[in-house]
């Protein structure tokens, strides 16, 4: 999301030096002709983004005189040019449900000229137009596209661009959806079955990397792999999130775009890549069989209830030495109790500031993460749950019932 600028390399063009003699003139001009072709043909190559022609003279000599010696040959590459294939069908008909998301925020008054809050855009990002009824069209995206937004708009493949409302956010899946007046929209997508990817498999990337200027991107590459967790920071806390990852490119800008596969079905919501030094092609997307629950209960609750303790934990790794007179020295892995909702479940359960919980039902619990990933995947709001904890040396087992 973070905007790039793109330095464009120029080229220059020599002037070919006159031959003294006469009768090499006609030879002269023809090789300065295709000397000039070639440069002008490279800088078309290196330039691809705006190239810059200083010299259209030579331009328009080279145009004349392919048209007049090999029209023919034209007239082939003309007719050819234009291949239309299933993959190229598919790419323009879901080109026209991918959106460039803008996150608008205001910027604070002090450091405002005028002493008054303005609003700037933020960041974009990508989203997916997948449901439209009544007056109402929805577009799935990822939450850190539009975090801490005071205002989303969204541009459309013909240039329109429109205020969105929010309809919900899950900052651990990192979806988000928004809603638009649905005379906006023309195109809708379809969700596939991630659950049948297969490593190999053909698959396209659309989104908008680095901006707005390069929307509707199209990259291409294969599954590279299924059933990939990715521990990631968020701002409701640290989540494994189940991934797919493949080799299709996917730059800042991609985030909220879609994954498809060749029969223009979504598969996945491109969310991140590993960016480094050597590291090469490794983009990740959100299943679709992840999202669609998730954004079904966003339009319907506009958030995602999940079973509730209410406590605030640090894991026992990251508590400094000279905190740790009340834990047992011996423990190395689990999740302290830093803190307790006095309106939660475990405000009457037993549970205590600096118990550290090491399991949950039998299942061990080496750090916060684990605790949240068992609570929001294998039991629902009123499930009780036994939590084994460690006080101070004491091995205690403490039932809570989940509220959401």
């Amino acid at each position: 999301m973070d905007d790039n600028q793109i330095h464009e390399q120029q080229t220059t063009e020599k002037p070919h030096q006159k031959s003294k003699k006469n009768k090499n003139w006609f030879s002269n001009i023809l090789a300065g002709m295709v000397g000039a072709a070639l440069t002008l043909t490279f800088a078309l190559a290196v330039n691809d983004f705006s190239p810059t022609f200083n010299q259209e003279d030579h331009t328009t000599q080279i145009q004349s005189s392919l048209v007049s010696t090999e029209t023919s040959n034209l007239a082939d590459v003309q007719e050819t040019s234009s291949v239309s294939t299933p993959i190229t069908k598919t790419v323009e008909e879901a080109s026209q449900a991918i959106v460039g998301v803008v996150n608008i925020q205001e910027t604070n008054p002090f450091f405002s000229r005028n002493g008054n809050s303005q609003s700037k855009e933020s960041g974009t990002g990508s989203g997916v137009v997948f449901k439209k009824t009544g007056n109402t069209a929805y577009i799935v995206t990822n939450n850190h596209v539009i975090e801490n937004a005071n205002e989303v708009e969204i541009s459309f493949h013909n240039g329109e661009k429109v205020e969105a409302q929010i309809v919900g956010t899950d900052p651990l899946t990192d979806l988000a959806v928004l809603k638009v007046r649905a005379d906006h929209v023309t195109t809708v997508m379809e969700f596939g079955d991630s659950s049948k990817l297969r490593p190999g498999e053909q698959v396209l990337a659309i989104g908008n990397p680095l901006g707005l200027d390069f929307s509707r991107t199209v990259t291409q590459g294969i599954i590279s792999g299924t059933e990939r967790t990715i521990n990631v920071s968020t701002s409701a806390g640290a989540w494994d999130l189940d991934v797919i990852q493949t080799d299709a490119a996917i730059n800042p800008g991609n985030s909220g775009g879609a994954l498809i596969n060749t029969q223009g079905q979504v598969i996945g919501i491109n969310s991140l890549k590993i960016s480094q030094n050597g590291v090469e092609g490794l983009g990740f997307a959100i299943p679709s069989n992840d999202v669609v629950p998730i954004i079904n209960e966003l339009i319907e609750d506009g958030e995602v209830k999940r079973p509730y303790i209410g406590v605030s934990l640090i894991d026992v790794h990251d508590i400094p030495s000279y905190y740790r007179n009340n834990i047992d020295e011996s423990l190395e892995t689990g999740t302290m109790v830093a803190k307790i909702d006095t309106s939660s479940p475990a405000v009457n359960s037993g549970l205590e500031v600096e118990d550290v919980i090491i399991a949950i039902d039998e299942t061990e619990v080496k750090d916060a993460s684990d605790l949240r990933k068992y609570l929001y995947t294998k039991v629902d709001v009123g499930d009780e749950v036994t939590l084994k904890i460690n006080r101070n040396g004491e091995i205690l087992e403490i039932n809570i019932k989940l509220t959401d």
